[in-house]
């Protein structure tokens, strides 16, 4: 189901829960930041997530979209290993001051995922904490985006961002030819952030390593394969866009620099 936003605001305030004026408990909201590709299918000489759009790396971009909305209390990355001191360095150059962990990258995005929420919890942070996994490469996100997440997560216990799938689809099993077309009224292309309580991700990691579950391509594809947990989605943004190619690159200079024409509502 797309979700009705009314009720957004109402949901970022205070996380602090108190007792004859006591703080009993307070829930914190993170961004985790997956970084641990190295970006082959790009053809570079360096990872994307480092390679410089609009005069800052890609994944500064994409922390900047954390650092500026104020429903995020910290931010966390899973790094690819042998750049963890360039990220730090970066992020003291562009004052992102809410990145306080940098968790090891893995081999597979599954395994960088499970890197970082075992990472948070080892640091301190608790079950009911929400974690919105974002991918490095997608330095558009809006803060809209953002917001909808942590308040959706919040009244659900699961917010995934995702598009309504606007073309005509076909499967084929070799890429060349398709007999069959897919109903594209039901298909939801899925974004990130992808935001759970950190608890809730943990068990879902937990459970997939029972059922010999190695290699899910996204959480919610892992939470799909386990079955038993509804999905809640936050609608996306098509400038939202993952950087996987050159072509992509070249959408994202242009995204940067575009603005709305004041005649349009």
């Amino acid at each position: 189901m797309f979700f009705c936003f009314d009720f957004i605001l109402n949901c970022l305030t205070n996380k602090v829960i108190t007792f004859n004026k006591k703080i009993l408990f307070t829930k914190m909201n993170y961004g985790l930041i997956i970084a641990g590709g190295s970006g082959n299918r790009m053809g570079q000489d360096i990872p994307k997530q480092f390679m410089h759009v609009d005069g800052s790396p890609i994944i500064i971009h994409t922390l900047k979209a954390f650092q500026d909305h104020p429903g995020i209390d910290g931010i966390a990355v899973v790094c690819l290993e042998g750049w963890e001191t360039v990220l730090q360095s970066y992020a003291n150059q562009f004052s992102i001051t809410k990145l306080k962990w940098i968790f090891p990258g893995g081999k597979s995005g599954m395994e960088s995922i499970h890197n970082g929420i075992y990472g948070l919890k080892e640091v301190g942070c608790v079950d009911e904490d929400l974690v919105l996994i974002h991918d490095a490469v997608r330095p558009l996100l809006p803060q809209d985006i953002i917001s909808s997440n942590i308040a959706v997560c919040k009244k659900y216990g699961y917010a995934i961002t995702g598009i309504r799938c606007r073309e005509a689809i076909l499967e084929s099993q070799d890429g060349f030819s398709s007999t069959t077309s897919i109903p594209r009224d039901r298909l939801i292309r899925t974004q990130t952030p992808q935001t759970f309580r950190l608890g809730n991700i943990i068990r879902a990691h937990e459970e997939a390593k029972e059922k010999g579950i190695k290699d899910s391509v996204a959480s919610c594809t892992l939470m799909a394969e386990l079955g038993g947990r509804e999905m809640h989605i936050v609608p996306g943004s098509e400038k939202n866009i993952k950087v996987t190619t050159v072509e992509d690159l070249e959408m994202i200079k242009a995204l940067m620099h575009v603005q709305k024409d004041s005649w349009l509502k």
